[in-house]
């Protein structure tokens, strides 16, 4: 399979307010926007897209409908999880899973985002040998 564009589709409330959140505070910019649905990509990777769909529009598959986000997680990479961090806290989000670093080789923390959806920014860091020697990891 050829890949030229990862995208997802959120069911919302209200696709602009969702679309908007993302702009603000993730760096996504809005191109379409025909009220029910609304369409976003990140301004560094055009190849990555979001996009809010009204969850009643009768565009979805029956199954769809109505349907809430529910245990749905977006990660992003960044170079610096700790200044992301601290960018997004002082901007007033959520944060539901406070600045770890893990000993699998990531720095991270969760956001509560828009209509359900929850964010985790990370940041690769060198994990721990010994956790990795013992979970079966050994080096190469």
């Amino acid at each position: 399979m050829n890949i030229d564009l990862i995208g997802m589709a959120v069911l919302c409330d209200d696709p602009r307010a969702s679309a908007e959140w993302f702009a603000e505070h993730i760096g996504f910019e809005i191109g379409a926007d025909i009220g029910w649905y609304v369409n976003t990509q990140h301004a560094q990777h055009k190849n990555l897209s979001l996009d809010f769909v009204r969850r009643d529009h009768a565009s979805l598959a029956e199954g769809m409908l109505g349907r809430t986000v529910a245990g749905t997680l977006v990660a992003f990479l960044v170079q610096d999880a700790d200044a992301e961090e601290k960018r997004l806290r002082e901007a007033g989000l959520e944060i539901v899973l406070p600045l770890v670093s893990e000993p699998w080789g990531q720095r991270r923390f969760q956001v509560a985002g828009p209509e359900g959806l929850f964010v985790e920014i990370l940041q690769l860091v060198a994990p721990d040998p010994r956790w990795m020697r013992d979970n079966g990891f050994a080096p190469e």
